[in-house]
């Protein structure tokens, strides 16, 4: 682990920052000289360190000196076979998992909830989409984990399928099974992919949810913006032994800018030494702070703050319990109500408001006092705009019919019809809110009435709706059949 206090990207670009090279390269501020303005909103430092890839730099799409030091270093901090440090967002690790292990008409396994990036890729590469149920808790309204029995009753199902998929955890902080996931996948010679999207720190923490590469995962997508602190767009691709790392980087660069920050890769170099150092006892901090805004927020009244009270050992294996997620209902406000009053009326920002729930991101940045901050506002706001809930629909976490593949749905025939009169058409588009980006329509599959209820309930309480050609979501592009 002494290795580990090395950065070699930072390193190297420190270096090069002394030397005063005169650049007659790429990109054009020229260190900043070319856009004065820019240096005064970013600072002279940053736009010195904001280089082209050279020699003495190495390149991302073809590393062998001090990025392969980098990723290797990863890779054992991470406890993975390989790692790949990721500049164009999570969305291209997920993407490029997908494209790794799965070409046209290959069937893929999946749980409805996952991010609107892997419906993407299944449009990218033809893929197949097979659902697993996920149970849904009534009473707050999200998509939980999959049960074993009805993964291995899919898998059985569908013995020709070549990838699981899995989120760890959800955007909720809901766990599955993972390691027993894996064990029946690999028994039936299928790989298992992981969206760690917001599990950072289930690699450095203690008493976590166990990680991807922990549980034998072959592939997981790391958000290190999230939880791990590096710069926005910045992640991690985790191999396993049994994947062909040189083939994964063939996959990563169709889609992988050739042009990458080395702001972001230095940022992902700083963190992993910041993590691989003292990421056991930040982690315990997170936890800490969370659980105790957590008893602080349920002794309010009226909200309910879940965690670790929601394992059954099944449906939810585990609990991340970083995730301050928060079901607002039980005040007479949706999440999205009370998402917009923190934000308008006391400067608070939290990651998303749903139908039901809010959730506020907990990480290594934070302090104590703006737990209290947060606290106290939620106190506010239920004294100042608590209403009756009878008239509240949570929405139950729709699971829809698949009618066809989401690549052939989005390239087929379309024309836009109106939300109210689409129902038993299948849909050529994306629907989602975002955040979270867990779409409640995906191409290729049939709308119903609970649906069409949904988005125009979503709507209407003020959600981001996002994914379709019409910007204002009145209208849907349905397949002309």
């Amino acid at each position: 682990m002494n290795g580990q206090k090395s950065a070699p990207i930072y390193e190297a670009l420190e270096w090069f920052r002394k030397k005063r090279i005169v650049p007659f390269d790429v990109p054009g501020h020229k260190r900043g000289r070319g856009n004065p303005e820019l240096v005064e909103h970013l600072g002279e430092k940053c736009l010195s360190l904001d280089v082209n890839s050279m020699k003495p730099l190495d390149n991302l799409g073809h590393p062998t000196s001090v990025i392969r030091k980098a990723e290797e270093l990863t890779a054992e901090a991470f406890g993975a076979a390989h790692a790949f440090l990721m500049v164009n967002g999570t969305t291209s690790s997920v993407q490029s998992m997908i494209l790794s292990v799965c070409k046209a008409g290959d069937k893929i396994i999946l749980p409805r909830n996952i991010h609107k990036s892997v419906i993407n890729a299944l449009v990218l590469c033809g893929g197949v989409p097979v659902y697993v149920e996920a149970k849904v808790d009534s009473k707050i309204g999200i998509a939980l984990g999959v049960e074993v029995a009805e993964v291995e009753r899919v898998m059985n199902e569908n013995p020709d399928a070549v990838a699981m998929f899995i989120n760890n955890p959800t955007y909720y902080g809901v766990c599955s099974n993972l390691k027993k996931i894996v064990e029946l996948a690999h028994a039936r010679n299928m790989k298992v992919l992981v969206d760690e999207a917001h599990g950072t720190h289930l690699y450095f923490g203690e008493n976590l949810p166990i990680s991807g590469m922990a549980a034998g995962a072959d592939l997981a997508a790391v958000s290190m913006h999230k939880s791990g602190g590096s710069l926005t767009q910045s992640s991690i691709l985790l191999c396993g032994p049994s994947m062909d790392a040189e083939y994964v980087r063939q996959i990563i660069n169709l889609t992988q800018t050739t042009s990458a920050s080395y702001l972001l890769l230095s940022s992902l170099d700083i963190s992993r030494r910041n993590l691989a150092l003292r990421g056991k006892e930040s982690f315990a901090k997170v936890s800490k702070m969370a659980e105790y805004a957590r008893g602080e927020i349920n002794a309010i009244g009226g909200y309910y703050a879940y965690g670790r009270d929601l394992i059954d050992g099944d449906s939810v294996y585990d609990y991340d319990v970083t995730k301050l997620s928060i079901y607002t209902q039980g005040i007479g406000l949706t999440g999205i109500e009370v998402y917009d009053l923190l934000r308008d009326e006391y400067d608070i920002q939290i990651e998303f408001g749903d139908i039901g729930n809010i959730l506020a991101y907990i990480s290594i940045g934070d302090r104590i006092q703006e737990i209290e901050r947060l606290v106290g506002a939620l106190e506010d706001i239920k004294r100042l705009y608590q209403k009756d809930s009878a008239d509240l629909y949570c929405g139950d976490f729709i699971q829809p019919e698949v009618v066809m593949t989401p690549q052939k749905a989005f390239y087929a025939q379309k024309k836009p019809m109106p939300v109210k009169k689409t129902a038993g058409k299948i849909s050529g588009e994306l629907v989602m809110c975002y955040p979270p980006g867990i779409p409640i329509l995906t191409p290729g599959e049939k709308i119903t009435e609970d649906i069409i209820e949904y988005i125009l309930y979503a709507k209407e309480k003020g959600c981001s709706l996002q994914g379709t050609l019409d910007p204002t979501v009145r209208k849907i592009n349905v397949i002309s059949l």
